[in-house]
């Protein structure tokens, strides 16, 4: 397996302020790898980094086995795409997309043939001698990128790219973008804050929070088997309790968390007799009026504060009795459910297996 990319231990400050912190991971041929966490983490002080911009404080960086530290910018066979995409508004696509090569010197002949064949890969051809404000958001998108991989950078790296457009064209591109990179084979390294573009595309993700990454998995793994409490809260929706393990029977442990109510949980990390827990636990993992026969759940009464209807992804946003506590429900897309209404004091219930803790501070 060839590795396209490596970062080993890199670190960058900023005087007292540490950006990036003893950051280290790999990234093989082929694979689409995002960096996701909220703004102020270091993703985009990585990225320049990676792409030459900004050097770093102390660490390694290779691209395919050559170190890159101290290279500028031109000499690296990398190309960054911002978020606001910096074409010519003077120039046709066929002319932004042959910018680079004819920079490079090479002969018009070539030129064209690349523009050509670089049009036909990203889904635009005959577009060549139109004009940047002729085209969508979605198709400037697309001539940002061929413009990119018609220098053949061994890796591509995404400044949070899709950051400018519409929900609706974001959506879309999201779809496009990961056709479009399984179609032409090159590595990808994209970061976002925005889960659902990471989730969507990715091969791998890795989670960043204050300068360090916190878990590096497949979008499936890090969705279903977070390894840290930051996870758990940043990939996907999750209810979230404090509380504190009162017993432990077997492998499974009853957590107060709140007015003297409990819950058993089987856990996936070892937690001890008393210790403080930080338990997550996903709003589809949440049974609306479970059947009776279904014996290792954890059961309670809530009453129904809101319906939040968003088609595919609507919810229930429920109150436990005697608590202002809210506590998020997916609403399975079937008319079982239609008879529920605001107010209503309904049983929900829960797996023990569906539970995740952590102590606190992990």
């Amino acid at each position: 397996m060839t590795i396209d990319l490596s970062v080993q231990n890199v670190t960058k400050r900023f005087e007292e302020f540490i950006a990036v912190d003893n950051v280290s991971f790999e990234v093989p041929e082929g694979n689409f790898f995002s960096i996701l966490g909220p703004s102020g983490c270091g993703k985009t002080t990585l990225l320049r980094m990676i792409a030459g911009f900004t050097e770093p404080s102390s660490g390694a960086i290779e691209i395919r086995k050559e170190n890159m530290v101290g290279r500028p910018p031109n000499k690296r066979p990398v190309n960054l795409i911002f978020q606001h995409l910096a074409l010519f508004p003077m120039m046709t696509v066929g002319q932004n997309i042959a910018f680079g090569l004819q920079r490079r010197g090479e002969k018009k002949e070539a030129v064209k043939t690349k523009v050509q064949a670089i049009l036909e890969r990203v889904g635009l051809p005959g577009f060549g001698n139109k004009n940047i404000d002729q085209l969508s958001g979605g198709q400037q998108q697309r001539v940002a990128i061929a413009r990119s991989l018609v220098m053949d950078p061994t890796v591509l790296l995404l400044d949070e790219p899709l950051g400018a457009l519409d929900l609706k064209l974001r959506e879309q591109m999201k779809v496009e973008l990961k056709k479009l990179q399984a179609q032409v084979g090159t590595t990808f390294v994209y970061i976002t804050h925005d889960q659902s573009e990471a989730l969507v595309m990715s091969d791998h993700v890795a989670v960043m929070n204050a300068g360090r990454f916190e878990q590096i998995d497949t979008p499936q793994n890090l969705y279903s088997d977070p390894q840290t409490a930051f996870v758990a809260q940043f990939v996907g929706e999750n209810n979230a309790w404090s509380g504190r393990v009162v017993q432990t029977v077997d492998d499974v442990v009853q957590i107060e968390v709140e007015a003297g109510q409990t819950f058993r949980v089987r856990p996936r990390q070892a937690v001890s007799q008393g210790s403080q827990i930080g338990l997550f636990l996903r709003p589809e993992a949440v049974l609306i009026q479970p059947d009776p026969g279904l014996s290792e759940l954890n059961r309670f009464e809530v009453i129904v504060k809101a319906i939040l209807f968003d088609g595919a992804n609507s919810r229930l946003l429920v109150n436990p009795l005697q608590s202002d506590r809210e506590i998020l429900i997916a609403l399975p897309q079937n008319r079982q459910y239609d008879h529920i209404r605001v107010d209503d004091r309904i049983e929900v219930g829960w797996d023990i297996e569906s539970g995740i803790c952590f102590n606190s501070g992990s």
